[in-house]
């Protein structure tokens, strides 16, 4: 196999970001009349909304409250939650070597599109993308693969030319959905490694990645 392309998410793999959307649901959710505790909301995280509000209000998400609870939340995280949130450690090290070995970076993401050029920014790597997809470009968001289908279209690739690299059990779903193989991280928190078991491989987050490029299957 010969790799032509990394297609990335974002939300706890290359940001720490994961409990904040979790909180931004919460507050929304609690304005719209709906108490909910972390616990309910924190396993959902990394599906998109499209999927988070039925599971956590019953609302869908085309509907007159689903699309207030949808903006709400994302006012909310971006203005809120995202200015306080740090890049994992090293995570542009590690898009930059991938680039250098001539990898295409393409973000595949359940955030919608708003949040992912605000994500981009606040990791420090909007300027290393080669291009995006997002929940905008996806009828269905993660574990479906639409979104790693889209990323797959736009960088041109079969699934044999690409890897993923994500934190949850939806991205490594999402990402045999579509036969492309996931590496996954374990930065994201919540997830532990059985639940990641599908991954080709689990390291604990970008730096370590790094570290062992060489014997990982980017390096191969």
């Amino acid at each position: 196999m010969t790799l032509r392309a990394a297609i990335l998410d974002v939300d706890g793999t290359l940001i720490d970001t994961n409990d904040a959307h979790a909180h931004a649901w919460i507050d929304a959710c609690r304005e719209l009349g709906f108490e909910l505790a972390f616990g309910q909301v924190r396993p959902l995280i990394g599906m998109g909304s499209d999927k988070v509000i039925p599971a956590l209000t019953g609302l869908s998400e085309e509907s007159e409250r689903g699309k207030e609870l949808k903006a709400r939340r994302g006012e909310i995280f971006r203005k809120q939650y995202l200015p306080s949130c740090l890049p994992f450690p090293r995570a542009r090290e590690l898009l930059e070597r991938m680039r250098a070995d001539g990898l295409a970076l393409v973000v595949a993401t359940s955030a919608g599109r708003d949040d992912m050029h605000a994500l981009l920014k606040a990791a420090g790597v909007d300027d290393l993308i080669d291009a995006s997809t997002s929940s905008s470009d996806a009828e269905e968001s993660k574990p479906d693969p639409d979104i790693v289908q889209a990323a797959l279209d736009t960088a041109d690739c079969r699934p044999d030319e690409a890897v993923m690299i994500g934190d949850t059990p939806y991205d490594v779903e999402a990402a045999g959905h579509a036969g492309v193989p996931c590496i996954a991280l374990r930065c994201g928190g919540w997830w532990s490694d059985d639940d990641l078991a599908d991954a080709v491989a689990i390291y604990d987050d970008p730096s370590e990645l790094l570290g062992r490029y060489g014997e990982s299957l980017l390096g191969a």
